[in-house]
């Protein structure tokens, strides 16, 4: 029998390709190589400068296909000079793998590679094992997995399910699954009002009254208590921008930015309304105008409990000892993508140093993951 897939040894190889947004870095061509080695048809998805791979072991079509996601793409290293190791050198010493992307994901990426090449070898499936993965995730994300999707859609290739490999544990391995994640919208404000003398503000129209008076409403405003499966929606102010060096000039024009993280009590369109209806309301208080842009990142989505999260849950049990809780929490991933396409949940390391300097990524935690991937494999198609 071969010697199993080393998940180590790959995930080491994939720090080592600088495959910083929106370079691939070396990357997938790995992969490429070392998937295609093992039997998968392999077959490199560009679209625009992104690169991304799709691999398939097994029939093209079958019903009954698994699927994993990732993305070789890492965030940049921002100061070199702070790390205490190569950004990109994989080193390993402590019980770590340090480097670049060696949480965020490039280790999952490995694992659930090296999981697929085991488990089709040792027990070849009625199905086929789908890997899609990108050069794209970190960055606008619209020509990786959405490329990918519709390159699958076009050709008739087909997930009947998929796991993606994003860190999902807070502080210790095993402990959440993610089956869902909350919508994540932007609203730009631009308040415009007419410039003037401070000591003569009636031959002014100032745009900041009304324009902080939206905002505290909008803080204020409690867009819910929470769903079934959702925490509360949240609305931070960010940024508020006037650029009046001036102590002396009331200014013509102000801005504000605000995030909204939404549960599935609200959809982008529902809020976007909401948010537009308030900035004229209390634009037309100030006699000002207040001009509004907005763009959505992702809808909310669930993939409700079922066999996807309960064998994912079962695999985890049984390799970590840890019973995981099915978690909404979090950011936007690209699973917002994938649950057009199939039902989608998350698993993947405990993430406390994804994008930070010195990001690393636990040894036994990396065998750990390969092994509830692995366990997944088996209970799908057994």
């Amino acid at each position: 029998m071969a010697e199993p897939a080393d998940p180590i040894a790959l995930t080491a190889e994939l720090i080592r390709c600088p495959s910083v947004t929106p370079e691939e870095g070396g990357a997938l061509q790995l992969l490429e190589r070392v998937l295609a080695g093992a039997g998968f048809d392999c077959v490199r998805v560009d679209r625009g400068d992104i690169a991304n791979l799709f691999a398939r072991w097994g029939p093209r079509g079958h019903p009954n296909t698994l699927g994993f996601n990732g993305h070789t793409d890492v965030v940049p290293v921002g100061d070199a000079a702070a790390w205490s190791v190569d950004p990109f050198g994989a080193e390993i010493r402590g019980g770590r793998i340090w480097g670049r992307g060696a949480c965020d994901m490039k280790s999952a990426v490995a694992a659930f590679a090296t999981a697929a090449i085991d488990f089709v070898h040792a027990t070849p499936p009625d199905g086929a094992v789908i890997l899609a993965i990108t050069g794209d995730e970190e960055g606008d994300a619209v020509d990786g997995t959405r490329a990918l999707l519709d390159w699958m859609d076009e050709r008739g290739e087909a997930m009947a399910a998929c796991l993606v490999g994003e860190p999902t544990c807070p502080e210790r391995m095993g402990e959440m699954i993610k089956i869902g994640r909350r919508g994540s919208m932007t609203a730009y404000f631009t308040a415009r009002g007419m410039q003037g003398h401070s000591a003569y503000p009636h031959r002014a129209k100032n745009p900041l009254p009304g324009l902080v008076r939206l905002l505290d409403r909008l803080a204020a405003h409690e867009l819910d208590r929470g769903t079934e499966h959702f925490d509360p929606s949240t609305l931070a102010i960010t940024t508020i921008d006037v650029g009046n060096p001036a102590n002396n000039v009331i200014p013509a024009e102000g801005r504000a930015t605000v995030n909204i993280r939404f549960n599935d009590a609200h959809t982008g369109a529902s809020l976007s309304d909401w948010l537009r209806v308030e900035a004229a309301r209390a634009g037309a208080e100030a006699g000002i105008t207040i001009d509004t842009e907005i763009r959505i990142s992702g809808e909310s989505f669930l993939t409700p409990p079922g066999r996807l999260s309960d064998l994912t849950a079962r695999a985890v049990e049984a390799e970590t000892g840890v019973t995981p809780v099915l978690s909404t929490s979090g950011g936007t991933s690209d699973a917002r993508f994938i649950r057009r396409h199939c039902p989608v949940v998350e698993f993947g390391l405990v993430g406390t140093s994804m994008h930070q300097v010195d990001e690393y990524a636990e040894i036994d935690q990396i065998h750990a993951l390969k092994a509830v991937y692995g366990r997944l494999l088996r209970n799908w198609f057994a």
